[in-house]
């Protein structure tokens, strides 16, 4: 990087922070700073959506997969990940955006203390903030290597700088900055990606290559096969269950943008659009990554900086700046949603059940708690970014897909399953043994005690048996010992109204039932 390189970096910080500044005056209440009181547009909810989905792991993890195997790194992420949200489009979106204008609430888990129990409620908030601990601080480090290559500065200063930059205009800002950040941040990454691609066939002209004919070099030799090795038909089955509870809400903050929304029709808007980009827009982002071994030789044996090394040989000055903004970009985005979900969770269910005062908090103070949380949140996985690639962890790729997705399934279960009318018999019992058994099936699939498998575990099976296990388990359970209570089939009956025309102004109107929120904070 040179002098124009970094005035195009830190022009974007500043214009990040500028508008958090400006998002400030939005926020009047904790409702604003977690839901954007319901205001928010279809388009922006869809965009926001989209980018809180991305983060610099694409352009490291995914940039190795896509250098080592080619296409399959679209056909096993981003395309189950596009499929998932068009279903959930239809299945969660209008669901959970009447958590907001129908029971009132803040937080995407607030709903459980009377869907299920607190002791429920409780389980799945508190796993869920641990794991997005890790699951943030992998995002972390991906964007801390991806500057080190550029710039030669240190992971732990590159986490300090992005983590810095991010806790200010999101704490500040809460969701509405969040949203046109990342609104700002696509445009930003529509102008690197096209610059990349650009310069990438560029390349291959060259070299007397076109995008067609550059499969058939011996360096892409069977980079066109869909499925290879770890990344089969069980893991893309396993994926594309796992991204459907995932990117429609089981990480909380992709639910944030459907509460955000006004109504429950604009909600299922926003999924589409969110679907359509994923399917489309990765294509962009992926194709220079494929062709990324007939361009450079990774340093690593992963091939994780592949693509770092090629928009450094490829682009010039001002345009490598350009892009590894985009890689800030995606890395904000995704950490920012992330940040203000795990508040949300905070501030709304676990800070009332562990200090009673909560209970009794003005708006002033709540909103004063949620910035704290913010910030706590973005410190402790900072901390955790550190630790990515110590022995417990090994590397990014490992934290991203092995652990979160590993996990998604028990964490995300019982929450979104419980939204749904066929799942009504599944009661707090249910939920917590498909919970419990399914971390245990986790621990038990990836740190065997005393097995003799030889090469450990295959991936795929990591990624699936949790989920299978947690699945069939809610199910089960259900139907064994069904829990369907006249009060939980209330709370599951205005959720799935199709008759409501609810919007952010007319939600008031409707009346709030007695236990719809546990220990509300004053909003």
């Amino acid at each position: 990087m040179n002098g124009l390189d970094w005035a195009v970096l830190i022009g974007y910080f500043g214009v990040m922070v500028a508008i958090g500044v400006w998002s400030h005056k939005r926020v009047d209440n904790v409702s604003d700073f977690f839901t954007a009181g319901g205001k928010m547009p279809w388009w922006l909810s869809g965009i926001s959506h989209h980018m809180s989905g991305y983060s610099a792991v694409m352009f490291t993890g995914y940039a190795g997969i896509a250098y080592t195997y080619g296409v399959t790194s679209f056909v096993t992420w981003s395309f189950p990940i596009a499929l998932g949200i068009a279903i959930g489009s239809k299945l969660f979106a209008p669901r959970i955006n009447r958590l907001r204008s129908r029971l009132h609430v803040a937080s995407p888990l607030e709903y459980l203390k009377n869907r299920y129990d607190l002791k429920t409620q409780q389980a799945l908030a508190w796993s869920g903030m641990l794991l997005k601990i890790v699951d943030v601080g992998a995002k972390w480090a991906a964007i801390a290597t991806l500057l080190s290559v550029f710039t030669g500065i240190s992971l732990n200063q590159g986490i300090l700088i992005t983590g810095t930059i991010t806790a200010v205009y999101c704490t500040i800002g809460g969701l509405w900055a969040d949203a046109l950040t990342e609104l700002g941040q696509f445009v930003i990454q529509l102008l690197a990606g096209i610059a990349m691609f650009v310069a990438v066939l560029m390349e291959l002209g060259d070299k007397g290559l076109g995008p067609v004919s550059a499969w058939d070099e011996p360096a892409l030799q069977g980079h066109e096969k869909p499925l290879v090795a770890d990344y089969g038909v069980v893991f893309l089955m396993a994926f594309l269950f796992i991204k459907l509870f995932e990117y429609n809400g089981g990480m909380l903050n992709q639910a944030q943008r459907y509460m955000a929304t006004p109504t429950p029709q604009e909600a299922e808007r926003s999924a589409r659009l969110s679907a359509a980009l994923w399917l489309v827009w990765p294509l962009v982002l992926f194709f220079p990554m494929w062709m990324s071994p007939l361009l450079v030789e990774s340093q690593k044996p992963d091939g994780s900086d592949s693509y770092a090394l090629m928009t450094e040989q490829l682009l010039p000055h001002g345009l490598l700046g350009l892009v590894i903004v985009g890689f800030f970009s995606h890395t904000m985005a995704m950490c920012s949603s992330d940040a203000n979900a795990i508040a949300a969770v905070f501030t709304r269910d676990c800070a009332p059940v562990v200090w009673p005062r909560a209970r009794t908090w003005s708006q002033g103070q709540g909103l004063r708690v949620a910035r704290i949380a913010t910030v706590v949140f973005l410190g402790l996985s900072m901390a955790a970014a550190t630790q990515v690639n110590s022995p417990a962890f090994k590397d990014i790729i490992t934290v991203v897909i092995k652990w979160v997705a590993g996990l998604m399934g028990p964490m995300a279960i019982p929450m979104m399953l419980g939204l749904l009318r066929p799942f009504r018999r599944s009661g707090p019992t249910a939920a917590l043994v498909s919970w419990s058994m399914g971390l245990l099936a986790f621990w038990l699939v990836n740190y065997p005690i005393n097995w003799n498998v030889e090469g450990g575990v295959p991936l795929q099976y990591q990624v699936s048996v949790p989920l299978a296990v947690s699945l069939v388990l809610y199910i089960l359970v259900g139907f064994v010992k069904p829990e369907d209570t006249p009060e939980r089939l209330a709370i599951i009956d205005r959720i799935n109204s199709d008759g409501d025309g609810d919007s952010s102004g007319a939600a008031a109107a409707a009346p709030e039932p007695r236990d719809a929120m546990p220990a509300p904070v004053k909003d």
